[in-house]
């Protein structure tokens, strides 16, 4: 799919204009509504450094102090090239929880890496939130 030359797709890989896939979500004007599009939401504020996104979007139980300093770490100091959603489980408008299997892939030190995790959702007030993940495999290509 080819996009017009002044719009860009989505870092997130849906070949989707940014403004009209993950844009809207970190904007603020809409919510995430499944945990496939806060998962695809949460890599594409990775790729931009959108800290505060990806804090809001963090499961309240799960905000530690240092957290934003986390975020704001990986942000500088790894670049995000490729997802891959492998599966997924529950996570839709209806549900109060959801899995995301993905595969990130990134360059870091000059190496690239392949981050693979099982991500679980949760519902907070309404809204779409990560709660954990376990990595899986985390390989250099």
């Amino acid at each position: 799919m080819s996009l017009p030359a002044t719009q860009s797709a989505c870092p997130c890989g849906s070949e989707t204009d940014y403004d009209l896939c993950c844009g809207r979500y970190h904007g603020g004007t809409e919510k995430a509504p499944t945990a496939e599009a806060l998962m695809r939401s949460r890599y594409a504020a990775y790729v931009m450094g959108a800290i505060d996104y990806l804090l809001q979007t963090t499961h309240p139980d799960k905000r530690a102090k240092d957290l934003k300093v986390a975020y704001q770490t990986t942000y500088e100091t790894i670049q995000w090239v490729g997802l891959e959603i492998v599966s997924t489980f529950q996570g839709t408008p209806s549900d109060k929880t959801g899995k995301v299997e993905f595969k990130a892939t990134y360059l870091q030190g000059g190496q690239t890496s392949v981050h693979h995790e099982h991500s679980r959702f949760k519902r907070h007030a309404g809204a779409w939130h990560y709660l954990d993940g376990v990595i899986t495999d985390s390989s250099i290509g």
